[in-house]
């Protein structure tokens, strides 16, 4: 099939103008100038996107799919309040409700563009819908335990769930990771433990630094929040938790939670300077959620700092339940002005920030050689834009235009591995989906109707 449109966006190299982009057996054949790629394959099915722009699939590296459900349930409270309020509500959820919510979260990736996701999970159901969607995906099974006795029951159940569901995927597509609990509800030896079982070849996420009460809790242990957040998930600890004086990312990396090869630091919003390097000097990957930070009040990350320190980033939507849609369009233009409005001086311009949405999240999680960009060779996760609205046509600029004005209402085509996932509003996926939608409007009526 031969993609043809106003604008191709190869991200790794300069847009084209009237370019085109060859797709055989799932991978990206060739690409160039409509006109050359048309005489040289005058046989091949040809698509038009008039007024439109083709560009690789975004990479969101990370989220909470199967929160899709409680979109809109808990809306304008700080983080600490938020997090509370949604442990209750999932706290209801089963496995069935799960695998509907999960799935319905990712017909709105793919209708969005998303063509890659990351998300940390401890069900299954997040591997399964995912799977039968046909996404690329990572999916990193969380583990935490806050007694120490329970370390090792808690790991083996997780080494376990890995084994399992990787045997039930696509390995082609979907990788299993692994994730260490947040660090109030966590034993720091379930980090080291995580670490170790990762290690060279697994890929592992770590949510850390993201609020100032998780900064005061690990510091000094005067944050209210750990403990009523404790004693809400049925656990406390004993001891008490002794305040370290230490940041985050250094509590974490003093119980080796960097020792593994591939790991990304979700949020790492309340860093110093040595942290940074520190951070650097592991290789640890960011993922960068501005509007999940921005709306819950947790703060803003300094990503200009990690671009100057090298570090790769990527961008991710994070729970649902906190941001309510999956627009990784939105992060974009969010994370522009948050940077911009923050850091003046560094002025991040839209070029890194569609980076970030592609090769960036693809290099955050170490498939920079699969996807994240228009390049022969590379699988075909390809995505079409129609920007015959937008207030930036015709441009010179189409990277700027893309961010500063794309919504995921202008994606009209997601392709994965070559097989168009997403056309014009309709969903090419072996799911009964309307079963899971219809599904999860009965769940959320009844979370309504308790909350």
């Amino acid at each position: 099939m031969l993609l043809c449109a106003e604008y191709v966006l190869p991200i790794t190299s300069e847009p084209l103008e009237n370019g085109a982009v060859l797709v055989r057996d799932g991978k990206i054949a060739d690409i160039g100038p409509a006109d050359q790629l048309r005489s040289r394959y005058a046989t091949e099915e040809v698509r038009e996107f008039d007024r439109g722009a083709l560009m690789p699939g975004l990479v969101n590296v990370h989220s909470h799919v199967e929160y899709s459900v409680l979109r809109g349930m808990v809306a304008d409270l700080p983080y600490s309040d938020w997090l509370v309020k949604v442990l209750e509500l999932s706290g209801g959820l089963n496995a069935a409700t799960l695998y509907d919510s999960a799935l319905i979260g990712g017909l709105e990736m793919l209708a969005s563009g998303v063509t890659c996701l990351g998300s940390v999970t401890q069900s299954e159901s997040t591997v399964k819908a995912l799977n039968d969607l046909g996404l690329r995906a990572t999916v990193y099974r969380e583990v935490g335990a806050m007694d120490a006795r329970r370390v090792d029951y808690a790991m083996n159940q997780a080494a376990a769930d890995i084994e399992e569901w990787g045997s039930r995927v696509d390995s082609g597509r979907m990788r299993i990771g692994i994730a260490p609990a947040p660090v109030y509800s966590c034993h720091p030896e379930v980090f080291r433990r995580v670490a170790q079982y990762a290690g060279s070849t697994m890929p592992m996420a770590i949510n850390i630094a993201g609020s100032r009460e998780e900064y005061d809790f690990v510091r000094s242990g005067r944050s209210s929040f750990s403990v009523d957040v404790m004693e809400r998930r049925g656990y406390v600890e004993i001891p008490p938790w002794l305040p370290t004086g230490a940041t985050p990312v250094n509590y974490a990396l003093n119980w080796g939670a960097f020792e593994a090869d591939n790991v990304m630091a979700i949020h790492a919003v309340h860093v110093s300077d040595d942290d940074i390097q520190l951070m650097r000097r592991y290789d640890v990957a960011v993922a960068y959620c501005p509007r999940c930070n921005s709306l819950l009040g947790m703060g803003i990350a300094p990503i200009t700092e990690y671009q100057k320190a090298g570090m790769r980033v990527g961008l991710g939507t994070d729970s649902p339940a906190a941001t309510d849609t999956s627009d990784v369009f939105a992060e974009m233009r969010t994370g522009l002005e948050l940077q911009r409005a923050t850091a003046p001086e560094q002025f991040l311009t839209s070029e890194p920030m569609l980076e970030m949405a592609t090769i960036g999240g693809a290099r955050v999680m170490g498939l920079q050689d699969v996807v994240g960009s228009l390049e022969v060779g590379k699988q075909a996760d390809i995505i079409a834009l129609d920007l015959s609205g937008s207030h930036a046509m015709p441009t010179k600029n189409p990277t700027a235009a893309v961010v500063n004005t794309a919504t995921a209402a202008n994606v009209v085509m997601t392709m994965v591995n070559g097989r168009v996932l997403y056309n014009q509003g309709s969903w090419n996926v072996n799911v009964d989906f309307a079963r899971s939608i219809a599904s999860v409007a009965k769940i959320r009526s009844d979370l309504r109707s308790q909350y």
